[in-house]
């Protein structure tokens, strides 16, 4: 496969246009113009916006995901973490978690106004 438009690589990644841009802005993944001004991208970025993809899943943000970026063009899960990497992951850990704990309060109030409105038990998901 040769060089791909961007439209190409978004079918190839299952992502977006929209995304691959955002990529390409925040420094992760490059182009380069044709004669047309289309953004041409080489085969391997396909790996790249796979390890991008897979980290921005992992609850990851771009920002942190910039710190990957030597490891990016290989297999990421694969490849030994450094300490920058891990205290990265805890950190970002920490956030969903607090997130998660707010969340889960956010819903137990809203329940308990709905018991209080309508007489109902609410189930939870939990």
């Amino acid at each position: 496969m040769g060089p791909l438009r961007i439209g190409e690589l978004a079918q190839v990644t299952r992502t977006t246009p929209r995304a691959l841009r955002h990529y390409e802005q925040a420094g992760l993944i490059t182009s380069w113009r044709a004669h047309n001004g289309y953004r041409i991208y080489d085969n391997g970025v396909i790996v790249r916006v796979g390890n991008i993809r897979y980290l921005l899943a992992a609850g990851l943000t771009l920002e942190d995901i910039r710190a990957f970026l030597p490891c990016l063009d290989g297999d990421v899960v694969a490849a030994s973490p450094s300490d920058k990497g891990i205290q990265i992951a805890l950190d970002r850990l920490a956030v969903l978690d607090e997130r998660i704990v707010a969340q889960t309060e956010a819903r137990d109030r809203l329940a308990a106004a709905l018991h209080q409105a309508t007489g109902q038990n609410i189930r939870t998901v939990a």
